[in-house]
């Protein structure tokens, strides 16, 4: 007697994996050491290569192992997490100052505008790192393609 196609018979014996790179049959990055590592301006594969060479300028090509990393599309995606993160830091901490003290609207200006600057300088590039080593480890935009499918930029 035939066995019908899909049904439990068929997947008995296989293992049942969710995530990961398995129905492509590519091997799964590790996602939050490439992230981790993105965060501290390093590639997100070796993580001894630097990432950045400006602020917020990646690099092409990683010193080290040679991975292309001019695949990215960070775009946007960092500046609207940095925007999420330090207004909920600044608006707990703006409501907790205001809840248990009497500053003046001149002392809160003071304080949270040059808090808000501040943080959001030093949280853009760990972010952007960490998008990229996001994209990297998920192959996202043509990371671990062998073929062109996206022009190399203009250097």
């Amino acid at each position: 007697m035939p066995r019908k196609s899909g049904t439990a018979d068929e997947f008995e014996g296989q293992e049942q994996v969710f995530g990961g790179e398995n129905h492509s049959g590519r091997v799964a990055r590790p996602l939050w050491t490439a992230m981790k590592r993105g965060a501290l301006g390093r590639c997100p594969n070796c993580g001894e290569g630097k990432l950045f060479i400006g602020f917020t300028k990646s690099v092409d090509k990683c010193s080290v192992c040679g991975e292309e990393l001019y695949h990215h599309r960070a775009d946007d995606l960092p500046a609207y997490l940095v925007i999420v993160i330090v207004g909920h830091i600044v608006l707990g901490a703006f409501m907790a100052v205001e809840a248990t003290s009497t500053l003046s609207m001149w002392q809160h200006i003071a304080i949270w505008v040059p808090l808000t600057i501040v943080l959001s300088v030093a949280l853009l590039q760990p972010v952007k790192g960490a998008v990229i080593g996001l994209q990297w480890a998920l192959y996202m935009h043509g990371f671990g393609e062998k073929d062109e499918t996206e022009p190399r930029p203009e250097t």
